[in-house]
């Protein structure tokens, strides 16, 4: 049987290493191109503050990319020690986007970081605005080829099982790239860490400006921030719609979940704006719905049908049955090769054979699973409702939130009204943790979500783990948390000491020097 303290630990364990690593990723994300955009506007004009700005926003970004590589190794270990068996059975697909992201974009990142740092008195203006934008388009590389990779875990496609081996093979790699699970979550992840570079050049401008320092510097920078932040706001709303479609499209039970929608509705179906989700009852308490709403995103249509949380179940049962005609086959097949009755019964229902697969939580040999057992497996692919409900909501108001702000702050920016409103400014300034919540609360729906699959209908979770301990998975879990929080702590302190030294402070911006 499964132990499940851990499958547990691992769990946490992965889940902890990666939401700290993505602390770092998205802000990495955003401010690479707003280095680029300033940068641009230095060279097109020659004006020394445009510069001046790249060089000191570049010092909090290498801060930052420096926290992100420290913590992003050390992820992939994890697949070799606590994913063991996960590694084996899908790392011929899996392992590719991950090599190629080392290759092709940690390299050109690793290279034109240290080109951007210290070529500024080595290269010519355009020269290194060419590095500039190599090095945004590097950490962008490293986002498609990470999600590339997650994608074919919420969306396996272009890959196959092995009888023979025993493992999941890539048919078509070309497929596994163009996944359109990859491409809608490409795009709205990196949009969201535009959101959260523009967010946090916003914050410490307007710090600036009701302190009274840098205040041509800070009036520039949040001009900056307000157009970029504004497009990538509504970026997020409008991507943000492709993701729903394609998760309606994939993952059924993960929307069913987001909207705690517990049977089919009626197309088109409704959005619930406010509700309790009720677990033990499999009902909405308190339920405020919008009419029409989440059957538009979902299905893009008037009549397309979403299911609920109970039909899926249903849906969940059938397939587990199916796959253990593949199971019991497959058992058969491999006392004997030559089997063609088996070899029929597994090639007509091995699409299903990932669903017997969850029976092991329950039973120990599948092929022996009673109509309880069944129904028990069934019910595990239910994730958690309630976490999954509030998380997308909080996110989704955070976005609507940003859209005004920045809609604001560009109104402002236009009429050269930045430094005019303190409340506005304090409102920037303690805005600042609002993107890194909503970004780390979509990373919970995305995960989460998909549960209880390592990779969506073809291997659980609870399979997935190494043959480990769970005093040493244990031991493993408090070293990361331990090392993962001295390096947060160490990332705040610097960047809070850079913020306060500013631009003036660091040299790169002489006190009482005027700048046009």
């Amino acid at each position: 049987m499964i132990d499940n303290d851990v499958v547990i630990l691992s769990r946490l364990q992965f889940a902890l290493t990666a939401l700290y690593h993505f602390l770092f990723v998205p802000l990495t994300l955003g401010l690479s191109w707003m280095l680029a955009i300033m940068e641009a506007v230095y060279v097109m004009t020659g004006r020394e503050i445009w510069k001046r700005m790249t060089q000191f926003w570049g010092v909090l970004f290498g801060i930052n990319f420096a926290m992100g590589v420290a913590t992003g190794v050390t992820m992939e270990f994890q697949f070799g020690t606590n994913w063991a068996y996960y590694s084996h059975y899908v790392g011929d697909v899996f392992g590719t986007p991950l090599a190629i992201e080392g290759l092709m974009a940690f390299f050109l990142e690793a290279t034109f970081i240290g080109l951007f740092f210290f070529g500024w008195d080595r290269l010519s203006k355009v020269k290194h605005l060419i590095v500039t934008s190599l090095l945004a388009l590097g950490t962008n590389l490293s986002a498609l080829w990470i999600l590339i990779a997650n994608a074919w875990m919420q969306n396996p496609v272009g890959a196959e099982f092995n009888l023979d081996t025993m493992r999941m093979e890539v048919t078509s790699f070309a497929t596994v790239m163009f996944n359109p699970v990859a491409q809608s979550k490409f795009v709205h992840t990196v949009s969201a860490g535009y959101v959260l570079g523009a967010m946090f050049v916003l914050s410490i401008s307007a710090w600036y400006l009701l302190e009274g320092r840098n205040i041509e510097f800070a009036k520039r920078s949040m001009t900056v921030a307000a157009s970029f932040g504004l497009a990538s706001a509504l970026s997020v709303v409008v991507l943000g719609d492709e993701s729903g479609y394609t998760v309606s499209e994939n993952q059924k039970m993960k929307l069913a979940a987001i909207e705690a929608m517990w049977e089919t509705e009626t197309p088109p179906a409704s959005f619930t704006a406010f509700g309790w989700p009720d677990v033990a009852e499999r009902t909405t308490h308190l339920a405020i719905h919008v009419p029409w709403v989440m059957g538009i995103i979902g299905t893009r249509s008037l009549d397309g049908v979403l299911p609920g949380i109970n039909q899926l179940v249903d849906e969940a049962a059938r397939r587990i049955e199916s796959g253990r005609i593949a199971y019991t086959a497959m058992q058969r097949l491999r006392a004997d090769r030559n089997d063609a009755r088996a070899r029929a019964d597994f090639d007509a229902h091995k699409a299903d054979l990932g669903y017997a697969l969850l029976l092991r939580k329950v039973i120990a040999d599948p092929a022996q699973a009673t109509p309880a057992d069944v129904r028990a497996a069934a019910n595990s692919t239910i994730p958690n409702v309630p976490v999954l409900f509030w998380a997308f909501r909080i996110m989704v108001g955070c976005g609507l939130y940003f859209i005004a702000l920045f809609g604001y702050s560009f109104w402002l920016a236009s009429k050269r009204r930045l430094d005019t409103r303190r409340w506005y400014l304090k409102l920037a300034l303690y805005s600042l943790p609002l993107p890194w919540l909503a970004i780390e609360l979509g990373w919970i729906v995305a995960e989460y979500g998909r549960q209880p699959w390592a990779i969506e209908g073809v291997l659980p979770t609870a399979l997935s783990v190494s043959s480990v301990s769970a005093g040493q998975v244990l031991f493993s879990l408090c070293g990361f948390v331990v090392f993962y929080t001295a390096l947060a702590v160490v990332d705040f302190f610097l960047m809070r000491r850079y913020v306060r030294h500013g631009p003036d402070g660091l040299g790169i911006w002489p006190p009482g020097e005027a700048h046009a």
